[in-house]
């Protein structure tokens, strides 16, 4: 636990985290709940700005678990870089109008995309807050992954955002350690200023349950994969495997589901039309917990179809770490920071082969065995190494490298402002 949390006279908190988000709403972003929730048991008040969500989170204000929550409107990105600078516009609005409403906060604590939240860290820090930089992707790959670099200013303009960011921050937040090296190098971060604060799953809520063979819509075989459905995320590569399996190598025996939604939704699943596989293939959007659950229980195999771009390769995929806690086998493209999470829990193809990745579900298919090896060895991964006990010690020890020395703010003491010089 966080030392000096709690004043001595009684149990009011000294310390105050104010946690951006604009990507996706809260409680909805697990990895930014589960960051909350350490923080409050750890002695922390912490407040949320986030947008509202279209079908949960859509309340305005809220307290949930002792965690306040503060959401705002807000329309998606839509036709290009100027829905982009819409969306962004309003959110950094919402975003600082809210912040004046929460007060004096010791630790500003920014989840990216996109790197704009600076600007408000900024506002902050000169009222003595501390800036935590929570890296949850990389923007310039994600850009170059989703766009190439057919639009060089626009490329650069994220890069610069990038470094503002990094060169506002005191410390950074990173998912694994390939984001912790770019930090380093290409942000100019002290090591020691850089935690790894691994996304793991909730254990809790990722708690296998009895296969419901009816899911299997009467085949011997269930396939699922879980997660967002961009550009990105690979799912095109994975129904060319599918259709691969099928007409090349003769299997029927199989039914798959698809659970997420994203932008690229509604053209996966016309490309599954096109691809023949409307009848195999199921896509149930987002679906509730329990629901989740029922399907990953009776997952024969789980797909990580992410191509190697320049993101996917040093990125954790949130849904291979959610495979391994159910104990379900894997079949991945070969990219660095999947090996690195998943081990043996997974099989490899090499980078954006299908036809690899086609046989390698029909090698699983095969051999229950190798299948059920998998999967506990995906388990016993998450509850050792990978376990959030693990990231909630660096998260805390994070905090309190930010806070180091410092009086609390909220508390009414003055604070120092600026941060420790560079080495």
């Amino acid at each position: 636990m966080l030392g000096d949390t709690t004043t001595s006279g009684g149990d009011r908190p000294d310390r105050r985290a104010l946690i951006l988000v604009e990507n996706l709403s809260v409680p909805f972003d697990r990895r930014v709940w589960q960051e909350c929730t350490t923080l409050r048991d750890a002695g922390w008040t912490v407040d949320v700005i986030c947008p509202r969500g279209s079908k949960r989170d859509t309340e305005p204000e809220a307290e949930i678990d002792g965690v306040r929550i503060h959401r705002y409107p807000l329309r998606a990105a839509t036709g290009g870089p100027a829905g982009y600078l819409r969306e962004y516009g309003a959110a950094l609005w919402h975003t600082a109008r809210l912040a004046r409403r929460v007060g004096p906060v010791d630790v500003i604590h920014a989840c990216n995309p996109p790197d704009l939240l600076f600007l408000p860290a900024l506002w902050l820090k000169r009222r003595g807050a501390r800036f935590v930089f929570d890296q949850h992707d990389l923007v310039p790959e994600l850009y170059l992954s989703r766009f190439g670099r057919g639009r060089d200013v626009l490329y650069r303009a994220v890069c610069a955002l990038e470094r503002l960011t990094y060169r506002a921050a005191d410390i950074v937040l990173a998912t694994n350690e390939s984001y912790r090296e770019v930090a380093v190098r290409r942000g100019g971060q002290r090591p020691e200023d850089v935690f790894v604060v691994r996304s793991a799953p909730a254990t809790d809520r990722f708690r296998p349950v009895p296969p419901e063979p009816q899911l299997k819509r009467g085949k011997p075989h269930l396939l699922c994969y879980l997660g967002v459905m961009g550009p990105q995320d690979g799912v095109d590569y994975a129904l060319r495997a599918l259709a691969k399996v099928r007409d090349e190598l003769g299997r029927t025996d199989w039914h798959a589901v698809f659970v997420g939604a994203g932008d690229a939704f509604d053209a996966m699943v016309e490309l599954s039309g096109r691809l023949g596989l409307a009848e195999q293939v199921q896509f149930t959007g987002r679906i509730p917990d329990a629901d989740l659950v029922r399907y990953l229980s009776t997952a024969d195999v789980c797909l990580s179809p992410d191509p190697r771009n320049p993101l996917n390769d040093v990125s954790t995929m949130n849904k291979v770490l959610e495979y391994m806690a159910m104990g379900r086998p894997i079949v991945s493209f070969d990219l660095r920071e999947a090996r690195v999470s998943a081990g043996d829990a997974a099989v490899y193809a090499p980078a954006n082969d299908e036809a690899e990745f086609a046989k390698l579900i029909a090698m699983l298919l095969d051999d229950p065995e190798k299948r059920a090896r998998m999967g506990r060895t995906g388990q016993e991964r998450i509850s050792g190494q990978l376990s959030w006990r693990n990231s909630q010690r660096s998260l805390l020890a994070a905090y309190a490298a930010a806070c180091d020395g410092r009086a609390p703010v909220s508390g009414g003491a003055p604070a120092r402002a600026g941060r420790r010089p560079r080495r």
